[in-house]
């Protein structure tokens, strides 16, 4: 299995939107490259330890390409947008693609240019190594699963589309 982080504003649709994505096995909810050793919500929403709220995913590569997984990601989000996504806004709902191998940096920066070509402003996304991750609490763990009306930043119009989506963008 193949790996990738992505920070796409509040993590809880972000994973919900990504774990419909035929070829992905599993998802987890947690922070990315902040400062400080095993944050808890509560910190990171201080907006002081510098985490973003991120999505770790495991996929089958055989099943869906990371060049997929980054496009359907970038549709997902407003990648101008700095430090804010929907009604969600801090430096933890910030936007960004955190890769640990760096033989996946070609793929990312490659559908980074042709979403970039698409905007008249640049691209609010991070690229950068993964420094460190940690897992989210439970109650966090696939929370619009458990909660189907919870707040979601990701139209749902979009999120009953994705299956569809990345069948086509194989």
């Amino acid at each position: 299995m193949k790996e990738i982080y992505l920070a796409g504003g509040c993590f809880w649709g972000t994973q919900h939107y990504i774990k419909q994505i035929d070829g992905v096995v599993h998802t987890e909810v947690g922070y990315a490259n902040g400062t400080t050793p095993h944050p808890t919500y509560e910190e990171v929403y201080t907006d002081l330890t510098g985490y973003a709220e991120t999505v770790y995913i495991q996929y089958d590569e055989s099943k869906v390409s990371l060049n997929t997984l980054i496009e359907l990601y970038f549709l997902s989000t407003d990648p101008t947008s700095l430090n804010r996504q929907g009604g969600d806004c801090g430096t933890r709902y910030r936007t960004g693609i955190y890769y640990k191998s760096s033989n996946d940096l070609p793929i990312i920066e490659q559908v980074y240019r042709q979403v970039a070509a698409q905007y008249d402003k640049p691209l609010a996304v991070e690229i950068e190594p993964l420094h460190n991750y940690y897992p989210a609490e439970e109650y966090h763990q696939d929370y619009l699963e458990k909660n189907p009306q919870g707040y979601c930043h990701i139209p749902r119009a979009l999120m009953a589309r994705v299956k569809e989506l990345s069948k086509r963008n194989k």
